[in-house]
């Protein structure tokens, strides 16, 4: 699942684009349908020939609102770059490209809209030559570029055809089973309390779970979850989440509030960060200067520390630390944006190097500059982890050695699994040397699939007890070593009931329909009646079908001592042990002597004779049966 944003100079036609293409407008507040302008974000979705169903963040672009566009743009796969045939580049154009470039969204399309406005075909040349000029040393350079008209429709498929080949080469968002929802919008539903809706990052949310939402400290539960207007249970990285939550009130939230698990983020005043700093900024960045910081949905002022120099020139990169004016919850690795305060602009962008470096540090000092250096290579921690994340599970031998740490590798995994950010396959939590790792991500993305495969192959055939194990492996197309260390370790945390040759949910039970009970009580009753001369397999067949015959069966309801000869099973045991008692006075027993104990037929007599021949109750010698 992805989510894609728009981009461009305002009333360029992002929005008509959207409309076009999806059907809905992302126009919804009164005052942007008078103006016929974006004020704030807007959402849509459409669904790719291929099935997936994408999410759209429309953003507005009137320079007045550029910070309500910052706050939709953070989580987005790709971009639709918007620039109209009849007008070509413009200042906000370069912005919000600058801002693209600076989040490192590097998947996109131009799309030049309004071309049914332009009648000279050299007039289009021209305004593409000079956008993918404009592109050029970009993030975007050499996205592909449409002619759209949305009041006529021309390009519109070209579009999503082009859409669903960009995103194609888009990787999945990651599961670090860590998720985070920046909040982009809040409101309240009669009935159902505060929704929160915003695109979720690094992890899974579900129906029923605690979370906390940053940096108001606040605790809520989980009480439903949409996307694209459709509930769900589950939600995944990457996708545009609407999150029902009790426990706290609209007044409690805003924009820019951060919802996840607890335990693990906190929230920061400090933060040290790699800058890049705009070629076109109006004057060197200097210490102590004050600069408006986004990041997620989050906005609020900062106060520059530079470090290692007096001041940063434009087009320059630097290390800062930055005093934020009230707390954000802030991870490693993550892109921002900053701005002057006034007159309003946008003059850099980058990473966070450390969410919390805990104190001040001094500006000049080469040790601080070398230990911001080092974690922006990445810890050995890190190392191991992206590793895991890109190959999948490993070997612990084998993936230290393969690290390149050295002595640093042991230890590095330690810190991992005691930071339960890689998981240990198989039983036991000791990773050993043979053992079999994996990331966090992973494993929480393959056991998300793995309860879909079972609940879909237990909606699928409602009355089988559970899924072949095989079946299973191949669904989830896992090497035969990396899905038993899975089943092991899922089973032992209660994600799966592993009965031997079928695996199932844990809440799975087999229930029978109204109509289905029904026969099932008429066909028990016959037995009961009859018990010595009850139905046959083929009668049970025709009363209750195979498939509940079988449940039947498998569960011990009835019990199963020949091809066609079926007995209730206090039934069974009495036979057995008036047999066994007849052979013990009498010293043996035969066929005619078995029918008329219990006054049946041969039928059911041999079958019963036969069954405990091979079960070895009973032992044939010549045409009587003695003890086993």
């Amino acid at each position: 699942m992805h989510v894609v944003g728009t981009a461009g100079h305002v009333d360029h036609g992002k929005s008509t684009l959207v409309a076009a293409l999806t059907g809905i407008n992302p126009d919804r507040l009164r005052e942007e349908r008078e103006r016929e302008m974006t004020i704030d974000l807007g959402f849509a979705w459409l669904t790719l020939p291929n099935g997936e169903a994408v999410g759209i963040v429309d953003v507005p672009g009137h320079r007045d609102f550029i910070e309500n566009m910052l706050a939709g743009v953070g989580g987005i796969d790709a971009a639709i770059f918007v620039v109209a045939a009849d007008e070509g580049v413009m200042p906000q154009t370069r912005e919000h490209l600058a801002i693209l470039d600076l989040l490192a969204v590097e998947n996109g399309i131009v799309v030049l809209t309004k071309t049914d406005l332009v009648e000279d075909p050299e007039w289009l040349e021209l305004v593409e030559a000079d956008v993918l000029e404009v592109l050029a040393g970009t993030a975007l350079e050499g996205a592909p570029v449409v002619r759209v008209s949305a009041r006529t429709g021309q390009g519109l498929e070209e579009l999503v055809a082009m859409l669903q080949e960009v995103l194609e080469r888009v990787e999945p968002r990651p599961d670090r089973g860590r998720p985070r929802l920046w909040v982009d919008r809040v409101f309240t539903i009669s009935g159902f309390g505060t929704v929160v809706t915003g695109t979720l990052l690094d992890g899974t949310l579900e129906v029923g779970q605690e979370v906390t939402v940053l940096p108001q400290e606040l605790r809520a539960r989980i009480r439903g979850l949409q996307t694209h207007k459709t509930k769900i249970d589950r939600a995944v990285p990457g996708s545009r989440v609407a999150v029902n939550l009790s426990g706290v009130s609209k007044s409690d939230l805003a924009r820019g509030s951060l919802v996840t698990l607890p335990g693990w983020l906190r929230p920061t005043l400090l933060v040290d960060v790699r800058l890049d700093y705009l070629s076109d900024a109006p004057f060197p960045l200097k210490h102590n200067a004050r600069l408006k910081f986004f990041c997620g949905s989050a906005e609020v002022m900062a106060r520059v520390r530079l470090l290692g120099q007096d001041a940063l020139p434009p087009g320059e990169s630097g290390w800062l630390q930055l005093e934020l004016s009230e707390p954000l919850p802030l991870v490693r690795g993550e892109r921002f944006i900053v701005r002057l305060p006034s007159p309003a602009a946008t003059v850099g962008g980058g990473r966070v190097v450390d969410p919390n470096p805990g104190r001040k540090h001094r500006r000049f000092r080469p040790q601080i500059i070398e230990r911001l250096e080092t974690l922006a290579r990445g810890t050995p921690a890190e190392v191991l982890l992206q590793a895991l994340e890109r190959r999948g599970p490993q070997v612990v031998g084998e993936l230290l050695e393969r690290s390149g740490l050295g002595d640093a590798a042991q230890p590095a995994l330690e810190e991992l699994l005691t930071g339960g950010d890689v998981v240990v396959l198989g039983a036991g939590a000791t990773a050993k040397h043979s053992s079999l790792v994996a990331s966090r991500g992973w494993w929480s993305a393959t056991t998300g699939r793995m309860q879909q495969e079972l609940a879909a192959f237990h909606h699928r055939y409602p009355l089988r007890a559970g899924m072949g194990r095989e079946e299973l492996r191949s669904a989830l197309r896992l090497a035969p070593r990396v899905f038993n260390g899975l089943r092991v370790r899922a089973a032992a945390e209660g994600l799966l009931v592993d009965e031997g040759i079928t695996v199932r949910l844990p809440e799975h039970e087999v229930r029978f329909s109204p109509a289905q009970q029904q026969a099932v009580d008429g066909l028990l009753a016959r037995f009961r009646r009859a018990p010595y001369t009850p139905p046959s397999y083929k009668e049970s067949v025709a009363a209750v079908g195979e498939p509940v015959l079988a449940v039947l069966l498998a569960r011990g309801d009835l019990v199963q001592v020949s091809a066609d000869v079926l007995f209730l099973p206090a039934t069974y045991e009495e036979m057995v042990r008036r047999i066994r008692a007849h052979i013990e006075r009498q010293g043996s027993i035969t066929l005619a002597q078995a029918r008329d104990l219990f006054r049946t037929s041969r039928k059911y007599a041999q079958g019963l004779l036969e069954h405990l021949d091979e079960e070895g109750v009973t032992r044939r010698v010549g045409d009587e049966r003695v003890l086993g």
